[in-house]
């Protein structure tokens, strides 16, 4: 199937575009643009340089990506958005380009981004997530995979979330949320871990409830982070799941504290 755009649409003649794409009314494709095949841009949508979109997106009116970064230190340079496949990204969404520390902001593959969500500067957002509608990720923010994100969640700067973590709305984030964790409230706190979110992803209920035990020691059982994580290897000498070293991985790399 060709390439097809509606005679309203603006589209610089440098952009890369493969056949089987759609460019509907009224959209503006700057020159340093690429879009891979199966991507649709319903109307109105607004790709400046520096846009990479991967195949089979489904972008929304109204949609802003690779404008230049909201910080005081950008210097100009021709930085990027890096959008992988099967994205669906909805009305007013907005995502910025990298500024020179990291060189791009990055959306992996199969992750919806509902209404208002906003990704800033150097991003870096993982595979098959889901942010409701207003979500707000300040510059540097790291989402690895299979995280939901309640409605108006706002994520300060250099923080990250953990795979399949859930974070309920409105809240407010300013450590990082350890995978597989439910954060549900203001001020945060770890309420549990993701039980339903992990069954319906095929995690058995011996792995579940490993994960379960694994959190009841390390965030519920009156030791810190690293006595809690020494106390659990010792009583695990033959080794843990991977999933379980992932969680060990992340709370002891952690720069800005974890939630407990």
């Amino acid at each position: 199937m060709a390439l097809v755009q509606h005679p309203t649409a603006i589209v610089s003649p440098k952009a890369r575009i493969d056949n089987n794409v759609k460019i509907g009314p009224y959209c503006i494709i700057e020159d340093d643009v690429t879009i891979l095949e199966g991507t649709e841009l319903i109307a109105n949508v607004y790709l400046a340089n520096g846009t990479n979109l991967g195949r089979n997106c489904l972008i929304f009116p109204g949609v802003v990506i690779a404008t230049k970064p909201q910080d005081l230190k950008y210097d100009n340079s021709p930085t990027k958005v890096i959008l992988g496949d099967n994205n669906e990204i909805r009305e007013y969404c907005t995502i910025h380009r990298g500024t020179q520390e990291t060189g791009c902001t990055i959306v992996g593959n199969n992750n919806l981004l509902m209404a208002y969500t906003h990704i800033a500067h150097d991003c870096k957002v993982g595979n098959n997530n889901i942010f409701a509608n207003v979500v707000q990720l300040a510059g540097h923010v790291e989402v690895e995979d299979w995280v939901v994100l309640g409605g108006v969640v706002k994520i300060h700067q250099f923080c990250r979330i953990g795979a399949h973590a859930m974070v309920g709305g409105d809240v407010k984030v300013t450590k990082d949320i350890a995978p597989f964790t439910l954060v549900g409230e203001n001020p945060p706190k770890v309420d549990g871990i993701n039980k339903i979110g992990l069954r319906r992803r095929g995690f058995s209920n011996e792995l579940i409830k490993e994960i379960d035990n694994f959190y009841r020691l390390v965030f519920h059982s009156g030791y810190n982070n690293s006595d809690g994580i020494r106390k659990y290897l010792e009583n695990h000498p033959n080794g843990v799941f991977p999933e379980i070293q992932h969680c060990i991985d992340f709370i002891t790399s952690s720069q800005r504290g974890v939630y407990r």
